[in-house]
């Protein structure tokens, strides 16, 4: 007798065809990966499908892998990662594409098909530098409008790049050098006489 995730993997299949790339199972969990160019395409399927009825986007993120598996990753540096659910079916489903170009990553939109993508898609943006072609309002969203780059890539650094403070005589908001210093911070260890010993 065939599981529900059996039934999952087999729509998958008959469904996407050549555009699906990967197919993982783990944990219980189906995970698909497709090509940044069948994104969109793909996505309208897993949504307009009799089969399968992604009605609801519950997940969007982007991820940098530029560091993955202690810089041993080979493959392209950015990922939009999309988890989907089916509540006719009763079906998670996790979406992987890699945006093509590392210097100017880029991935379709998919708030035409679930609007609810709006803000995760601006979030990527904002903390990536993800960009999504046919957004309606690509902007900012956690970071100032003043920001300079891109804080969840694995290349900016954890002091940032400027500082802001307020300035009581401008009476506003002003950016000024990050003032501070890089440094490691080695734990003391400090045991009791005799400790470890049995006896």
């Amino acid at each position: 007798m065939a599981t529900r995730l059996d039934s999952l993997q087999s729509a998958l299949v008959t469904a996407l065809g050549a555009s699906l790339r990967e197919m993982k199972v783990a944990l219980g969990e189906i995970s698909i990966e497709v090509a940044a160019a069948d994104y969109l395409d793909v996505m309208r399927m897993l949504r307009d499908a009799p089969t399968l009825q992604f009605d609801e986007l519950i997940d969007l993120c982007g991820v940098d892998y530029s560091e993955y598996a202690d810089g041993a990753w080979t493959g392209a540096r950015f990922a939009v990662v999309t988890h989907l659910l089916s509540l006719t079916k009763n079906w998670r489903l996790r979406v992987r594409a890699f945006a093509p170009d590392d210097a100017l990553p880029l991935v379709a939109s998919v708030t035409e098909l679930w609007p609810v993508a709006n803000w995760f898609e601006r979030e990527a943006f904002d903390l990536f530098g993800i960009l999504f072609d046919g957004h309606p309002d690509l902007r900012r969203i956690l970071t100032d409008y003043g920001f300079i780059g891109h804080p969840f890539r694995k290349d900016f650094p954890i002091s940032g790049h400027v500082e802001m403070r307020y300035d009581p005589e401008q009476k506003r908001v002003v950016y000024q050098p990050v003032t501070i210093e890089q440094r490691e911070i080695t734990p003391r260890v400090r045991r009791e006489e005799g400790y470890g010993r049995h006896g």
